[in-house]
């Protein structure tokens, strides 16, 4: 089966060569079988002259990623062409979510896989592309010439209707163009050449490729440790799942009835939310804080508050204990074997640190904040953390970049737990949890230690000065001292 569908769905290379097989006038003739043509052609419609035209459809393989199909018509009459690529692979039952830093000009030759449910962002320019009505294949460098084209097409006409939205356009291909170095000769025409072979000074950007369908893909270098190279899975929404069809979308009144029967089985004062109004702390514009009271099974209630703002995109998320402060530190050891331990649900709190022996990771008490999510939810944050502040200052720690490059590389492995590790949390206040898939049996791969405080630890928490027995004096010594200023007075 395997060998059938590597016939059915062969890598470019193959391709290539059974092209370079055939006659030197490239064209192929009926007396070629079947299973010699690398490209099956469908004579299709033009949509532009209305006579046929050649559609050539290419079924290949993409390594790590997924069989696709490459799509390409061409009309002879009018000369108008246009590609496409579509997944011929099954549904991933996640979104994916690829960051790509392009940091020199070799990453321009990056291919790109985007279907047409994928949104693309670039944001150092606060570029994003919606989805588009078709997939395509193409290269970082190419992505570029599109939307330089695309935007540069109605330039003439914006000028005269809108001079503002001309310039800001205009200050966006400006910069686009600076990444694509194209020269000019002496009547001002612009000469194309390959941006990736040229030598002039090239800005720093990211591209993020957010796609809900998971048919996305931006090829990485060398293998997935590549430390310029990202990928990030996520679970769909209900409207992203309408949107791509996988579902039907729910009448009214059945999602009212069902709000109430979920609410009915929760139940309780925890499913309240709580709203607070206040002001945006990066931009001043009034928000709204959301407050609710969650209860972990086998650990103990806490509070998860988000804030987001709908006018600069701040976001913020923090999760605080709900109970009372414990006697004692506690003390997380699980050892992660494979990507079954990655799903496991984490509360770090506030207070907790997060150590990974094995990688020389050590996250001090505080760092990040509070935070509830799974195992590679956390790494993820981490990686995504230091990368970019690593990236942003490389030009003034080139004597550590290697050493730095080998780290993140590491943690990577660590991330898509492609080597086993120790994942340390220890929290003096023991307000950090970390699932346990046997509960309420022990769980074999995770330890949990009781250990108690220091005095240090305490002063930092500045528990030494609270004072939670005999605060409140009784009524008659109030009296004795009150009496007792009054004849000091007199």
């Amino acid at each position: 089966m395997s060998q059938q569908k590597e016939e059915l769905f062969p890598s470019i290379g193959t391709a290539a060569d059974k092209t370079d097989q055939l006659p030197e006038d490239g064209v192929v003739s009926a007396s070629v079988g079947d299973e010699e043509r690398p490209t099956q052609e469908v004579e299709s419609l033009c949509m532009k002259c209305g006579e046929q035209g050649t559609t050539r459809m290419l079924l290949t393989s993409i390594p790590f990623f997924r069989e696709v199909i490459i799509m390409s018509f061409q009309c002879e009459h009018c000369g108008w062409s246009n590609n496409e690529i579509q997944s011929a692979g099954s549904i991933r039952p996640e979104g994916t979510v690829y960051t790509c830093k392009i940091l020199e000009r070799s990453d321009l030759d990056r291919q790109i896989v985007r279907s047409p449910s994928c949104e693309i962002i670039i944001p150092e320019f606060q570029l994003t592309l919606p989805p588009s009505t078709r997939g395509q294949l193409t290269t970082v460098e190419g992505l570029i010439r599109d939307v330089v084209a695309d935007l540069s097409m109605d330039q003439p006409l914006r000028r005269i209707q809108d001079e503002e939205s001309y310039n800001k356009i205009q200050a966006l291909i400006d910069g686009l163009k600076e990444i694509l170095a194209d020269d000019e000769d002496e009547d001002g025409e612009v000469e194309v050449g390959k941006a990736s072979q040229k030598d002039k000074p090239m800005r720093p950007i990211t591209i993020k490729l957010d796609d809900p369908a998971g048919n996305s893909f931006v090829e990485f270098i060398d293998s997935m440790a590549d430390p310029k190279w990202n990928l990030r899975t996520f679970q769909r929404t209900l409207e992203q799942n309408v949107t791509l069809g996988l579902v039907a979308p729910p009448e009214e009144a059945q999602s009212g009835e069902k709000k109430a029967e979920e609410e009915e089985l929760l139940g309780g004062p925890n499913e309240e939310i709580f709203v607070f109004h206040g002001v945006c702390s990066s931009c001043g514009h009034p928000l709204d804080t959301m407050m609710k009271k969650v209860n972990i099974p086998y650990f103990k209630d806490v509070l998860i508050m988000s804030t987001n703002c709908d006018k600069c995109g701040y976001r913020d998320n923090e999760v605080k204990s709900g109970a009372a402060i414990s006697s004692q530190g506690k003390r997380i050891i699980l050892k992660v074997e494979d990507k079954e331990d990655l799903s496991r649900d984490i509360l770090k709190s506030e207070t907790a640190g997060l150590t990974i022996p094995e990688i020389d990771l050590v996250l001090t008490h505080g760092t990040l904040g509070g935070r509830f999510t799974t195992v590679e939810g956390i790494l993820e944050q981490v990686y995504e953390e230091l990368s970019d502040k690593f990236f942003s200052a490389s030009d003034s720690i080139d004597d550590n970049k290697s050493n730095f490059v080998t780290f993140l590389k590491s943690l990577k492995e660590v991330k898509n737990a492609e080597r086993t590790f120790t994942l340390i949390l220890d929290d003096p206040l023991a307000n950090s949890y970390l699932q346990n898939l046997y509960a309420p049996d022990p769980d074999p791969n995770m330890t949990v230690e009781m250990y108690d405080r220091s005095w240090q630890q305490n002063e930092d928490l500045g528990l030494n000065d609270m004072k939670v027995e005999g605060y409140e004096e009784p009524e008659e010594s109030k009296v004795e001292q009150k009496s007792g200023e009054v004849e000091q007075k007199s």
